[in-house]
């Protein structure tokens, strides 16, 4: 895999579109040059995914691999806001595609319409910088999260739902960080609900994947303390934010052989 190393420096162009990037002494030209030889996979192209993949493409990061296997329906326009309605019944990851490309055309887009499955997720993390889990549901937050945890892949992971939003960081690289299971269990009796019979306040979905992309430049370019060992949570209803530390369970099913 390359790295930064190996990128020819940045020309004219691309100096005056990350300028703003640059001026910041925690990002500058090196942590600039880090996003554009990252590579992210992002799981969900949704409401979620949708500010997640604008915001990286506009950082210039250097690939992208969306994973989802849904396509645009109308009901998703009020809060996916990578898709037009132009593009209802197209497939959310090839519109998320063609979003991206028409803010920042240099970045590497790979669309996969498909599941996240355990041999999909092998296959593409050994090249992978960062995993940003943006999809709507348990069992595939928990197929992501020990992914991440084999291949020791940091896990940018959101969620929303109604008037409520929450985001951490899984850093596994960190023998002291706890992983998603630590937190929910695979094995917890917890409620599954979805924006289709919950309904979800629109600017929720955005302001957490937001904050997920956010994370996810954090670590690639080295700016910044990243939102490990704690679990950000969301009431829109007041605009309030909590803190939880969440610390590492040393009898967790998917990460406890680490060492300590």
């Amino acid at each position: 895999m390359g790295g930064p190393a190996d990128l020819p420096a940045m020309n004219d162009e691309q100096l005056l579109r990350y300028s703003r990037h640059i001026l910041l002494n925690e990002i500058g030209v090196e942590g600039q040059d880090r996003i554009r030889a990252g590579h992210a996979l992002v799981i969900g192209a949704g409401g979620l995914g949708s500010p997640v993949a604008l915001y990286l493409a506009s950082a210039g990061l250097g690939r992208v691999t969306l994973v989802d296997d849904d396509t645009v329906d109308i009901t998703n326009l009020q809060r996916q806001v990578a898709h037009t309605t132009e593009r209802v019944g197209m497939a959310k990851v090839d519109s998320a595609r063609v979003a991206m490309a028409a803010i920042n055309p240099e970045v590497e887009v790979a669309a996969l319409l498909r599941r996240a499955d355990l041999a999909l997720l092998d296959a593409l993390m050994p090249t992978t910088d960062v995993v940003l889990d943006c999809s709507d549901n348990f069992a595939t937050r928990h197929l992501v999260n020990a992914a991440c945890v084999h291949h020791r892949k940091p896990l940018v992971s959101g969620a929303a739902i109604r008037f409520d939003g929450q985001l951490s960081v899984y850093d596994t690289r960190d023998a002291h960080c706890p992983c998603y299971a630590c937190v929910f269990p695979p094995d917890s009796d917890l409620e599954e609900s979805s924006c289709a019979t919950m309904g979800v306040f629109a600017p929720v979905v955005g302001i957490v994947g937001t904050m997920q992309a956010a994370e996810a430049l954090k670590l690639l370019s080295g700016a910044g303390t990243p939102l490990t060992g704690r679990l950000l949570m969301l009431d829109a209803r007041s605009m309030e934010w909590n803190e939880v530390r969440i610390p590492r369970n040393p009898h967790c099913g998917v990460c406890a052989d680490r060492a300590p």
